[in-house]
C-alpha cells in the first residue's frame, strides 16, 4: 500500500465489476498488468485494459481523461490511451475506474531500445505536436490547473521539506548539498512568460512505450493539464544522454528553460524519495537514477 485511505484490489474485485456493468466482458481473461503510483491495471483479453485508482482523489483524472483524449489523439503522431468504457462506482469499488483499448508496446528501456538518439527525436516530436495543439476552450482551472504547469517559487515549500527529509536518511548515497543548490539557483531566474499549452504532466519512462524500437505510444494522462511547459521537460534526465542531447535539439529549448526543467526533474524527484522511501523502492531506485544522471551531467561525465 502507497498511501493512506488506499483502495483495495484484485482479480475478483475486477470480475465483478465487470459482471455488473459489462457482462459481455466479465468471461474474458484478467490478468495483473502493473501497478503505479495513481492506477492499478488489469489486462482483459487481448484487446482491453482496466485501470482502478488506488485512491479516490485518483479517480478525477479517469474523467478527465475521457473527456479529452479522444480529442486530443487524431492530433498526435504516437498512440495514446482509448477509453472505451466509463466505470462506476460500485459496493466492491467504490469509486470510478475505466477501460481503455490494449495498446502493444513495452516500457522504455535498454531491453527495446537501442538508438537513443532517434528515440530523444521522437519525443521532441511528440511533445512539439501536443504542445502546439489548439486548447480547444481549455484554461489553466479546475482539473486542467496542475502545479507542474505554473512557476518553481510556489513549490519551494515542499521542496524544502523533501530535501530535509532526504537529508535525514542515513544511509542515502546522494549530493543532496549540490542537488539543493540546483534547485535555489533556478528559483532566481525569470519566471516562464510563453504562452500555455496542453501538458501531459508525467513523460517518465514508465508512460512512454516503445514498439520495435521507436516511441509507439504515450500512456496515463492523468497529469493532464494546460500551463508553462518547463517541467514537461523535467523526466528527460531519466533518458540516456544520446536521448537528452536530441530531445533538446528537437524541442529548441533555450539555456533558461533547460535549467528550471532541471530543477523540476530535481523537485519531483527528490520528493519521490521522501515520500516512497519505505513504501515503494522501486519508485525510489528510479528517483535516485535519475538525480544521478543529473549529477553527472552537471559535472560533466
Amino acid at each position: 500500500m502507497l498511501h493512506e485511505n488506499e483502495i483495495r484490489v484484485d482479480e475478483d474485485v475486477v470480475r465483478a465489476l465487470l459482471k455488473d456493468q459489462r457482462p459481455e466482458w466479465a468471461d474474458l481473461p484478467v490478468a495483473f498488468a502493473g501497478a503505479g503510483t495513481d492506477n492499478t491495471m488489469y489486462r482483459l483479453g487481448d484487446e482491453l485494459l482496466v485501470r482502478l485508482p488506488r485512491t479516490r482523489e485518483k479517480a478525477d483524472a479517469l474523467r478527465k481523461e475521457r473527456a479529452w483524449l479522444p480529442r486530443l489523439a487524431p492530433r498526435l503522431p504516437c498512440r495514446v490511451p482509448e477509453p472505451v468504457h466509463a466505470g462506476e462506482p460500485a459496493a466492491t469499488f467504490p469509486v470510478a475506474w475505466a477501460v481503455y483499448r490494449w495498446i502493444d508496446g513495452e516500457v522504455v528501456g535498454p531491453a527495446c531500445v537501442t538508438d537513443w538518439a532517434t528515440f530523444g527525436r521522437d519525443l521532441a516530436a511528440a511533445v512539439r505536436s501536443l504542445h502546439s495543439t489548439d486548447l480547444m476552450g481549455a484554461t489553466r482551472a479546475g482539473e486542467l490547473s496542475w502545479y507542474r504547469g505554473g512557476a518553481l517559487e510556489p513549490c519551494d515549500g515542499w521542496v524544502s521539506r523533501s530535501f530535509a527529509d532526504c537529508r535525514g536518511i542515513g544511509d542515502l548515497d546522494l549530493d543532496v548539498a549540490t542537488l539543493e543548490r540546483m534547485w535555489r539557483d533556478a528559483l532566481g531566474l525569470p519566471e516562464p512568460t510563453g504562452r500555455q499549452v496542453w501538458l501531459h504532466g508525467d513523460l517518465r519512462p514508465a508512460n512512454l512505450l516503445a514498439y520495435q524500437g521507436r516511441l509507439h505510444a504515450i500512456i496515463d494522462f492523468g497529469g493532464l493539464s494546460v500551463g508553462h511547459p518547463d517541467a514537461e521537460h523535467a523526466p528527460v534526465w531519466d533518458l540516456p544522454a544520446a536521448a537528452r542531447a536530441a530531445y533538446w535539439d528537437g524541442t529548441r529549448l533555450d539555456e533558461v528553460t533547460w535549467l528550471r526543467a532541471r530543477a523540476w526533474a530535481v523537485a519531483v524527484a527528490v520528493s519521490g524519495i521522501s515520500y516512497y522511501w519505505d513504501s515503494y523502492p522501486a519508485f525510489v531506485r528510479e528517483c535516485l537514477a535519475r538525480l544521478t544522471e543529473i549529477l553527472d551531467d552537471a559535472r560533466g561525465r
